[in-house]
């Protein structure tokens, strides 16, 4: 039997290191494991950015699994391939989906003064994080958030943030955290969703999650 072939895309400045819980069956599937480019310019559209990406996918009629901004992604790259599936997680279908403050700071360009600089060079900022949880908390995004170039983060925010898609693909299949405070629920229409999951259920409910997959690409 051909094994179903999957390209997953991770989530804003993160790595294929997400993806290390997921619990799929190499036998059934052949997973392929997309990274972030670097933008060409500033002025790129997400259009272009994602036909670049489409040279990373060598096979045919895949199935597409982005996370969070990679969930956008995902979504931009089936415009230009054939796909079996497009499967999103933590992420949009649409614009309308965004939450009220990501609208907010689009009208106002405040998402301009995001400190990206932070995150471009965590460990120099790895210090200021005190105490127990917070030290743990930044060995674990120093751990994901493995790509840190401002041009790409500049880039990223600001094509969250002016994404314009307003209608979706009958092919995709929304998986959604009931407490993700990145994108709220509330926003998100039709999605399959998964009690208590987070932002980052990726790593804390990815048994439900490669649950979930299977049985969309078997049924």
């Amino acid at each position: 039997m051909n094994k179903i072939p999957i390209y997953l895309m991770p989530g804003l400045a993160a790595g294929p290191e997400i993806f290390e819980n997921l619990e799929l069956d190499k036998e059934k599937y052949e997973l392929h494991y997309l990274k972030w480019l670097l933008p060409l310019a500033h002025e790129e559209s997400i259009s272009n950015y994602a036909m670049r990406l489409c040279e990373e996918i060598k096979s045919e009629n895949p199935v597409l699994i982005g996370v969070s901004f990679g969930g956008i992604m995902v979504q931009e790259i089936s415009k230009f391939i054939d796909t079996k599936k497009v499967i999103i997680i933590s992420s949009v279908k649409k614009k309308n989906e965004l939450p009220k403050k990501f609208h907010f700071a689009k009208f106002t360009k405040a998402y301009k003064l995001f400190p990206t600089k932070v995150v471009s060079n965590f460990e120099d900022y790895a210090q200021y994080f005190l105490g127990k949880s917070l030290k743990k908390r930044a060995k674990v995004y120093k751990k994901y958030l493995s790509v840190r170039s401002k041009t790409y983060l500049n880039w990223s925010i600001s094509k969250v943030i002016n994404w314009d898609q307003d209608k979706y693909s009958e092919n995709i299949v929304h998986i959604h955290g009931t407490k993700d405070h990145v994108f709220p629920l509330n926003n998100i229409s039709n999605c399959i969703e998964i009690k208590n999951g987070t932002h980052i259920m990726i790593l804390t409910k990815a048994k439900k999650i490669s649950k979930i997959i299977d049985d969309v690409l078997t049924c």
